[in-house]
């Protein structure tokens, strides 16, 4: 990092000093390690360590309570960093007490906590010479979990959690939208206030449940090389990331109920075989629900993998309307179902589109 960019992280510190927030100073350091390239992180930790102002201890103590370096694989498959910044107290790590600031995690093993990360390491012993108020980073409790759609046809979702830190102040919310048509990767996040809950029109969610597809979708998107996000993540990622492993009892690969919500099943013979090819399609990304969805699973899906009876087929177009009504009656899907339903029969019995293992299957019938 330049000395300007350093000058100016040092200024930009002397007003978080007066300012006094822990959420901000949070959302600050989650930025400045943003900007940073790899080979930027150790020179400029070594830097503020031996400039040793306030404004340079709490930039340390700051990037260690987000610690970008906690990315989102599970914390018992970090590594320790051999060529950390030497800390000023050589306590072993899991000895130190809240050296920086960050609560218990609730994936945290003791092999995790020996393992801390080069931020943790080179902000170690600062934070008793900071005021009260900077041990507050990174100790909140969640108040509460939403999931939904982002757009009318479902090709996002959001996943909210609030929270408000351990002296009840600077309630926030912290939204992950999380993209389906890829597979469920993380490709934004925004820390708001609470009130931007009311806009998003979210369903109450089991708070370790949300957490839990924040944390997939971090992981998601960590695998897929070259995946496209928005420019504004990176500055949010390690706070949503800090934020969804402090949330109780997490649960990882979260079923979606939208399935089994489904009450609205027509009655008529071969239904429920219908509805099971499409809950088969739908698989863990129900919420997304376009016509282009609908001409993929009717004209596409079908023909190549599901063997259906007679009245399956027949039945499988009313099934499908009852479905785009659930899913929220958009026009477009609507006049997607019907311009591609009366296809369906003839798509059926072309045995040119099954694919192999389809044939494979229907010969063993």
């Amino acid at each position: 990092m330049s000395t300007t960019a350093f000058t100016t992280a040092i200024a930009q510190a002397r007003d978080l000093l007066r300012w006094c927030s822990p959420l901000r100073t949070e959302l600050w350091a989650a930025r400045l390690a943003a900007d940073l390239e790899p080979d930027q992180v150790e020179p400029f930790l070594r830097q503020l360590s031996e400039d040793g102002s306030a404004e340079a201890r709490l930039t340390l103590a700051a990037l260690a309570a987000v610690d970008p370096a906690a990315d989102a694989r599970p914390t018992s498959d970090a590594r320790p960093t051999s060529d950390a910044v030497p800390t000023s107290d050589t306590r072993p790590a899991s000895d130190a007490g809240p050296a920086s600031g960050v609560g218990p995690r609730s994936d945290a093993s003791a092999e995790a906590r020996a393992a801390v990360s080069v931020y943790v390491r080179a902000a170690d012993g600062v934070l008793e010479t900071l005021p009260g108020w900077v041990r507050r980073m990174g100790r909140v409790t969640c108040e509460g979990g939403w999931y939904g759609k982002a757009d009318p046809y479902g090709e996002q979702t959001l996943a909210a959690l609030s929270f408000r830190y351990e002296n009840g102040k600077e309630p926030h919310l912290l939204v992950v939208a999380i993209d389906q048509v890829n597979g469920g990767l993380a490709v934004d996040a925004v820390a708001e206030e609470v009130k931007f809950l009311d806009d998003l029109g979210l369903r109450a969610e089991e708070p370790g449940a949300v957490a839990g597809r924040m944390l997939d979708a971090f992981e998601l998107g960590d695998r897929i090389m070259g995946a496209l996000v928005a420019d504004t993540l990176p500055a949010v990622r390690p706070v949503a990331i800090s934020r969804a492993r402090a949330v109780p009892d997490l649960v990882r690969a979260a079923p979606d109920d939208t399935v089994s919500r489904f009450g609205e099943l027509p009655d008529l013979p071969g239904a429920r075989e219908a509805f099971e090819k499409l809950a088969e399609f739908v698989g863990d990304r129900p919420l997304w629900w376009s016509p282009a969805r609908v001409t993929q699973f009717l004209t596409s899906w079908l023909p190549r993998e599901a063997i259906l009876s007679e009245a399956g087929i027949a039945a499988m177009p009313e099934v499908v309307r009852a479905w785009s009504r659930f899913c929220g009656a958009h026009p477009a899907v609507l006049a997607q179902v019907e311009a591609d339903a009366p296809r369906l029969p003839a798509l059926m019995a072309d045995e040119s589109l099954a694919s192999l293992g389809k044939r494979i299957a229907k010969n063993r019938l």
